[in-house]
């Protein structure tokens, strides 16, 4: 991710400088009052962009313009920006000079400077700030479960800890013997239980990532123990431990990566693809799309809360609820569908139930609010407040239904892998043309298979057909 993060950097300063140069540009020529308004033909202004757009890379880079914010100040990330602009605004003068680049005006290129500066100020002003921001919401965190307690473990809890402000956190640590557990390992973190329990604490916490933080061969299970945390689609990342072959080799669909990981030498295990660029840019979307949807469809909205209570005494909306990313709880929005009191109706029509597994569906559902219920449901218009999830974080755009805590409780542990990936407004169930007569299992299969095969053209598909569905009213 830090990665990700700084290359996103370089095309942020790359465009602001560009910008800065073509309106410095066009100051001169058109808005600056007689006699400084106006530039000659000659020389070849985009030439010179071509040389400011080289340089400042070059320069940028080699005063380490994009070192890691968390540790300096942002007096020193200031100072540091106008030392690269200055030298690089120097050597283009230089370069200039042996080009024989001659007629350039110095007042347009002093607009440029100054324009550069006060806008790559604001820009690292703000990157600054989400850099050191302090993650306060639990889906902002990424929970990690640590396998052991000694040295090798204490080593992963120093550098976890000095990013916790950062969005990292540790839920405890697993030990081989259970004389250990309750035992505080440092710093307030704790041995929570034995590691033969593993299952029973991945099914009941939020773990984004495991870490065996000692030797494979001292844990009498550990194969046992990668395929539970596999088949959950949890993470699993292995501390300099050479041992890891003979338990990987019987896992074919998985990957294994070297990383570092907050300096530590380490293997990450996943299952699910660890395309994190483009997982960095379907979260981006996510924000922009919803954003964006949320304005656009105001008077939709307006209209539909209009018609339920038309037709229906009660809240617009319906609030239940879900279970998201690795297990987190959170509360999904609807549009109001059935009468007030539906859930506590539930259990005098189970006998009506047309779904196998844990899910429930009737397809003439006695509850539903006559006329705009039906229709909100078969056009599924009634899950577009779930876009305020989406802009919330709880929520992607694209990706498995979220389910109710009810459901999870009866997954096998394979079926829990599709809370590996975070819920989605719609899915490939959700487009299929029989949807409404998919079989349980064969639903969660289709999950996996997305999480298993996501790129962002598939979610561009789905997305696109998604549309059809709604136009064919599909729902129930």
């Amino acid at each position: 991710m830090r990665e990700i993060l700084i290359k996103l950097h370089r095309v942020s300063d790359f465009l602001i400088t560009t910008s800065s140069f073509i309106l410095a540009y066009f100051i001169k020529k058109y808005l600056l009052p007689a006699p400084y308004k106006g530039l000659t033909e000659n020389p070849d202004y985009y030439s010179v962009l071509f040389l400011v757009i080289i340089i400042w890379y070059v320069v940028f880079d080699l005063l380490n313009a994009y070192a890691n914010y968390r540790r300096r100040s942002f007096g020193n990330v200031l100072i540091n920006m106008v030392l690269a602009v200055s030298l690089s605004f120097s050597v283009l003068i230089v370069v200039m000079y042996l080009l024989k680049i001659s007629d350039v005006s110095r007042l347009m290129m002093g607009i440029f400077l100054v324009l550069n500066v006060v806008f790559l100020s604001f820009s690292k002003g703000l990157i600054y700030y989400l850099y050191r921001k302090p993650v306060t919401k639990d889906f902002d965190f990424r929970n990690y479960l640590i396998i052991g307690s000694r040295e090798r473990a204490k080593d992963v809890i120093i550098r976890i800890l000095s990013h916790e402000t950062h969005g990292h956190r540790i839920t405890g640590c697993l030990d081989i013997s259970g004389d250990d557990v309750g035992k505080e390992v440092m710093d307030g973190v704790k041995v929570i239980g034995t590691v033969d329990r593993l299952e029973e604490y991945l099914r009941t916490r939020v773990v984004d990532e495991l870490i065996f933080a000692m030797p494979l061969r001292d844990i009498g299970n550990a194969e046992e123990c990668i395929h539970i945390a596999e088949k959950i689609g949890v993470e699993i990342r292995f501390v300099a431990d050479w041992y890891i072959y003979k338990a990987m080799y019987k896992l074919p669909s998985s990957t294994i990566n070297y990383e570092t990981f907050f300096d530590l030498p380490t293997f990450m295990l996943a299952r699910k693809p660890l395309q994190t660029a483009g997982l960095f840019i379907k979260t981006a979307i996510d924000y922009l799309v919803s954003g964006i949807f949320l304005l656009l469809l105001l008077p939709l909205f307006v209209l539909i809360a209009l018609l339920i209570r038309l037709f229906s005494k009660g809240p617009v909306f319906f609030r239940q609820e879900r279970v998201g990313l690795n297990g987190r709880r959170f509360t999904l929005y609807k549009f109001r569908t059935m009468i007030p009191d539906a859930e506590a109706k539930i259990n005098d029509l189970k006998a009506l139930n047309e779904a196998d597994g844990p899910v429930f569906k009737i397809e003439k559902d006695p509850r539903i609010i006559p006329y705009i219920g039906t229709f909100l449901r078969k056009t599924s218009l009634d899950e577009l407040p779930q876009l305020i999830n989406v802009l919330k974080g709880e929520m992607s755009l694209i990706g498995p239904r979220p389910p109710i805590p009810a459901e999870i409780e009866q997954y096998e542990i394979w079926q829990r892998r599709r809370l590996s990936m975070k819920p989605g407004l719609t899915c490939l169930w959700q487009i299929s043309p029989d949807r409404n007569e998919v079989r349980f299992e064969d639903w969660i299969r289709m999950d996996l298979d997305y999480i298993d095969n996501w790129s962002l053209w598939l979610d561009g598909k789905i997305f696109f057909k998604t549309f059809l569905a709604v136009v064919l009213g599909r729902g129930r």
